[in-house]
């Protein structure tokens, strides 16, 4: 026969295993319902994103619905795992966004946005994450300066190869007052995306390099 405490314990862990069994059902509930909002708002902000750096270009579909990644070894910047996100328009392919880390940054890596149109210019930059110095090096962010638009329409023919550096190295690109490694990185980062992009047009869009 069973003695009135050892009944109670009995009871009182079936009412809690009982409501650990109700709790594990909500929140498995909850996250059913709440998981595609999460992912839909995840999108959402990630295509907002990537609009900067397009000036406007009209195209197919949502920009995150091409991606192809990038695995190192690679000769983009940084050592990490590169997204590129094709654009397209009416089926044929218009620019590729680049998501890079310029690593000689002056407070380390700088994640970098780069729009790339299919003639080889450039669309826009725009910085993703820095550490760089405020005041200083952290005027390569649109909201504390214009500096990196200064990017936008270039190529590699526009400047020339030997101009891609900041005018106190004798090349084409404006300087942060009293910042010079971080626009050097910067300046560098962009270069190598674009030598990237013209040297692998099949590993970017599938299509062969023009000879």
């Amino acid at each position: 026969m069973t003695d009135p405490a050892q009944k109670s314990g009995m009871m009182s862990g079936m009412i809690l295993g009982g409501l650990a069994a109700i709790c594990t059902a909500l929140v498995a509930v909850t996250h059913a319902i709440t998981e595609p909002r999460i992912a839909a708002n995840q999108q959402a902000y990630l295509e907002q994103s990537l609009q900067p750096v397009l000036s406007g270009l009209s195209y197919d579909g949502n920009l995150s619905e091409s991606t192809r990644i990038v695995s190192p070894p690679h000769e983009l910047p940084g050592n990490s795992e590169v997204p590129i996100y094709r654009v397209y328009a009416d089926g044929a392919p218009i620019a590729a966004l680049f998501v890079v880390r310029a690593r000689d940054g002056f407070s380390g890596p700088i994640q970098l946005l780069i729009g790339i149109h299919v003639d080889g210019t450039i669309t826009g930059v725009r910085v993703l994450d820095h550490r760089e110095t405020p005041g200083l090096g952290d005027l390569i962010e649109t909201g504390k300066s214009d500096w990196i638009k200064q990017f936008e329409n270039k190529s590699l023919q526009d400047p020339p190869s030997a101009m891609w550096a900041i005018k106190r190295d004798g090349g084409t690109y404006d300087q942060l007052t009293g910042a010079s490694i971080t626009p050097r990185a910067v300046i560098k980062a962009v270069k190598q995306t674009l030598v990237f992009f013209k040297g692998n047009p099949e590993l970017v869009f599938g299509t062969k390099k023009e000879t």
